[in-house]
């Protein structure tokens, strides 16, 4: 037996087209030009088409992490080595585009809808997971793990998103090396 009416998401060819225009977009142009009327300017897709199935920017944010690859490394065991690993790699997300962009747009459209709150705390625990699953091999407690990442990750989202400079690395070593130190 067939269905009627539409498919409940877009084409994957539709989806694949609109969401690396919003990317191009957002970096481009930030956050506030993720609206139908842009998206449809851009690909051609009509604005029905963009309505129905991101009828927000947030909802084209979401999206766009949904299709985000993930940070996969494989953890060594030396948990001191492995925290430095996740140090360089954050600072290299947050120097290249997209992450750092993404994450700014994040920001910006989450200061005006109260809906990319939880996207913006959803995209920061994926930065930050890895830092969590690297501490798991210290002999630390919860508390202290989470101290320990605030410690380290704050300084860099701030360098990035405030202070619009490059991510201090060497401090950020420096965190890791006070907090796990023997």
């Amino acid at each position: 037996m067939s269905r009627v009416g539409r498919p409940v998401g877009p084409a994957a060819e539709t989806a694949v087209v609109v969401l690396t225009a919003a990317l191009d977009l957002l970096l481009a142009e930030g956050g506030s030009a993720l609206t139908a009327q842009r998206l449809h300017q851009v690909t051609g897709v009509s604005r029905s088409t963009i309505y129905r199935h991101w009828p927000t920017p947030t909802d084209v944010l979401a999206a766009l992490i949904d299709v985000a690859p993930g940070a996969e490394r494989t953890l060594t065991g030396d948990v001191v080595r492995d925290v430095h690993a996740e140090v360089d790699a954050l600072c290299d997300r947050l120097r290249d585009k997209p992450v750092g962009a993404f994450l700014q747009a994040l920001v910006a459209v989450a200061a005006s809808d109260p809906a990319a709150v939880a996207l913006r705390q959803r995209y920061l625990d994926d930065l930050v997971a890895p830092f969590r699953h690297a501490l798991k091999g210290a002999e630390l407690t919860r508390q202290e793990s989470e101290d320990a990442v605030a410690a380290i990750v704050s300084p860099l989202l701030v360098d990035a998103l405030l202070l619009d400079r490059p991510a201090a690395r060497a401090r950020a070593h420096r965190a890791v090396d006070l907090y796990l130190a023997p």
